[in-house]
């Protein structure tokens, strides 16, 4: 007979579309959704009891004896989330790119557990909001799209080249996606986050006695992507060194695991992205002009959303069909809001035109969202810029006159009432709210802690 506990651990689990489980202290598994059971080719029955790492990794033992960063450590040592990068292996043996997203969990009896959100990097991400088809009409969009469809039939390297929320991330999947590598794996690297021993151990991998806990062998991402595409998001934050340790590989495709002696070959595709202006930066010595020419052999510029503000309803009506889909409230658009909404610049991009989508559609009595619902939102987003950044000029529009310190607090506010309004029709799953806010289950936890509705 199952117990109260496990009922509960259970239903927790159910709340979540992705892959998600629930561990004890002893490494066991307690409780896992089904999306967690088609990953892993078994049963919610089979899976029970077993360890963890029995079930991700095909091993006997924890995977920090492997070399790998463990959730599990850092959450019961500190109480505190944390993300990391695993390589997990399906039923078929097939490595697949993770990134894990662990938390503490407490039940009735303040007993700790911990839960794991499990997102598979080696597919593209259909449940991210930020993710969107190539939808648009205007012309700075179809002539990237030109761009795009001709990048896709080469394998040259690729640099998009665009602000931040333009979607170069879903630019570079599209490239792979419509390239003869769509049926290999897409995986992307982070570039902000890279110190120059992390980017070795993460692109080249490691041998066993590598370095100080590395007990175990750990591919890196050009053998996992082989044959596929690698996507180095903001690679204009590099730093020198590993500038020049990427830049060996790309001119050979030669590079060694750290503590190996093998020489390895790569035959991945490359495309980057950056927000910077590479060119200003090889003038100014920050960036290796001899890497700059061996990315940018094809450079394409990802428009910003103010140079297609013609693409603004329909991008709209597709981010507000996600926003209803998390919600479950429809709404549409009046022709004044759509008016409203084309009127306005995004310095956010596409990642702004959804969050004004998702906090008109919040505080919308009804079903149609008007122009006064969005009026409010875009002045506060303003003064929020000038309060917190002082970058942005004061716009010549009906909007941004008058505006005090007061409209401030009400942003504050309002996202307050918006949030806790999400957690209301996501019936407290602060997953689903954070996709419908737009930001990561980490920033969801610190605005419920700062507002006082954790």
């Amino acid at each position: 007979m199952k117990t109260k506990t496990a009922f509960d651990l259970q239903s927790l689990v159910d709340t979540h579309e992705r892959p998600f489980v629930i561990i004890d202290q002893s490494f066991k598994i307690v409780a896992v959704n089904s999306a967690y059971e088609q990953s892993y080719g078994l049963t919610r029955d089979e899976m029970m009891g077993k360890h963890c790492y029995q079930v991700s990794h095909h091993n006997e033992q924890p995977c920090f004896e492997f070399g790998e960063e463990c959730p599990y450590q850092q959450v019961y040592d500190s109480g505190d989330a944390c993300t990391c990068m695993h390589i997990h292996y399906d039923a078929e043996g097939c490595a697949h790119r993770v990134k894990i997203k662990a938390y503490p969990l407490r039940d009735a009896d303040g007993e700790m557990y911990l839960g794991e959100a499990i997102h598979d990097l080696s597919q593209p991400d259909e449940s991210n909001s930020d993710q969107l088809h190539m939808a648009g009409e205007a012309e700075p969009f179809l002539r990237m799209l030109e761009q795009l469809n001709l990048a896709a039939s080469s394998d040259a390297p690729v640099l998009l080249q665009g602000e931040t929320g333009t979607g170069k991330d879903l630019a570079a999947n599209f490239i792979h996606l419509h390239s003869s590598r769509s049926d290999k794996p897409f995986l992307t690297l982070d570039c902000t986050v890279l110190t120059e021993s992390l980017f070795e151990a993460e692109v080249f991998g490691h041998e066993r006695g590598a370095f100080t806990g590395s007990v175990g062998d750990k591919e890196g991402l050009f053998e996992l992507v082989d044959g596929g595409t690698l996507f180095l998001d903001e690679i204009g934050e590099l730093p020198a060194q590993i500038q020049a340790k990427l830049l060996r590989v790309l001119e050979t495709g030669e590079y060694r695991r750290v503590g190996g002696r093998k020489t390895l070959y790569t035959n991945a595709r490359i495309i980057c992205a950056t927000n910077r202006n590479l060119g200003s930066d090889v003038e100014s010595k920050t960036f290796r002009e001899d890497l700059y020419y061996r990315v940018a052999c094809l450079h394409i510029r990802v428009p910003s959303l103010r140079e297609r503000l013609k693409d603004v309803p329909l991008l709209a009506e597709i981010l507000l069909d996600r926003i209803s889909s998390s919600t479950g409230r429809n709404h549409l658009l009046s022709p004044d809001a759509i008016f409203q909404l084309q009127a306005y610049q995004y310095p956010g991009n596409v990642r702004e035109l959804r969050n004004i989508l998702s906090v008109a559609a919040a505080h919308c009595p009804g079903v149609t969202i008007e122009a006064k619902d969005i009026a409010p939102i875009i002045s506060c987003m303003k003064s929020r810029r000038r309060a917190d950044c002082g970058f942005e000029k004061p716009a010549v529009t009906d909007m941004s006159s008058q505006e005090t310190p007061e409209n401030v607090h009400t942003l504050e506010h309002l996202e307050s009432q918006h949030i806790a309004e999400l957690l209301k029709q996501c019936q407290g799953n602060r997953r689903q709210a954070a996709e419908a806010l737009g930001v990561s289950e980490r920033t969801m936890y610190r605005k419920l802690k700062r507002y006082g509705l954790g």
